[in-house]
């Protein structure tokens, strides 16, 4: 993969800001295409240890990086947990803003995602269409959250580049940084001899539980519609807790009752 290309010299000064994602939605601005560093910068706080270890051989040839990583999978799954807490400096309409998961709790959904790194080749077409579709997230009282270990100059100019040129362009949702690696490792994602996150996705709900989780390797993009059809499907269980979601299941569509006798009723309509 293609390492963040981003040179620039950093403010003497820091800048704390606080979250306005957790109880309200930001209007979006156009984006200029020269790299403007903001007058100040927060670092990193309060860095959270690994919960758990994900073991990592490497296959990677001498030559060249290779996009197929080999996965010890973990002893205690993070689905039906609670989130990981984390604070952590994020960009957003062209600043950099403070970010606490925990801000959310009893407010909002939140789909985490992580990618490997700014200025590649698969990441931009996934952090795009989450941001071309942030309007149907927002009306599921959804916040969308992406993650890398790039600093937090690296994705101010990537969202300065033009999307026609490589770049982000104007995004609707706040990109993290993680340079310390302590969120990618604390959701298990991080591959550590290679540094940076495998594409992880989490839906985490108002309680600030762990739903669901999806990891895939390096070269694999991931699919906003299941995305969304996975979160609309734990909606509908959460606010219809006597019923299941049998498999593709979408709204509108009949559920089924997680009992042996009343099952039969779905089955006998298939």
């Amino acid at each position: 993969m293609a390492a963040a290309a981003c040179s620039t010299t950093s403010p003497t000064a820091f800048l704390s800001s606080s979250n306005p994602r957790a109880s309200a939605s930001l209007p979006t601005h156009s984006f200029s295409q020269s790299l403007t560093i903001p007058k100040s910068l927060n670092g990193l706080r309060k860095p959270f240890q690994s919960r758990v270890s994900r073991p990592v051989i490497d296959t990677r040839s001498q030559s060249r990086r290779n996009l197929t990583v080999k996965a010890v999978a973990n002893e205690f799954p993070l689905v039906g947990n609670k989130a990981p807490d984390f604070e952590a400096e994020a960009v957003f309409d062209q600043e950099f803003i403070k970010v606490k998961l925990s801000e959310y709790i009893g407010k909002k959904y939140v789909i985490l995602f992580f990618y490997p790194l700014d200025f590649t080749f698969v990441c931009p077409t996934e952090i795009t269409a989450f941001s071309d579709r942030y309007a149907d997230f927002e009306k599921m009282n959804t916040e969308i959250l992406g993650v890398s270990i790039d600093s937090v100059f690296s994705h101010l100019a990537w969202v300065q580049t033009d999307r026609k040129s490589g770049g982000l362009g104007d995004l609707k949702y706040p990109l993290i940084s993680d340079v310390t690696k302590s969120i990618s490792k604390s959701y298990g994602v991080l591959i550590p001899d290679q540094g940076i996150a495998l594409r992880g996705l989490f839906i985490i709900d108002k309680e600030g539980i762990i739903q669901h989780s999806t990891i895939n390797n390096l070269a694999i993009g991931r699919s906003v519609d299941e995305t969304m059809r996975t979160l609309q499907a734990l909606q509908y269980v959460q606010e219809n807790p006597d019923e299941v979601c049998p498999a593709g299941w979408k709204p509108g569509e009949k559920s089924m009752k997680p009992d042996p006798k009343l099952s039969k009723e779905y089955f006998a309509a298939i």
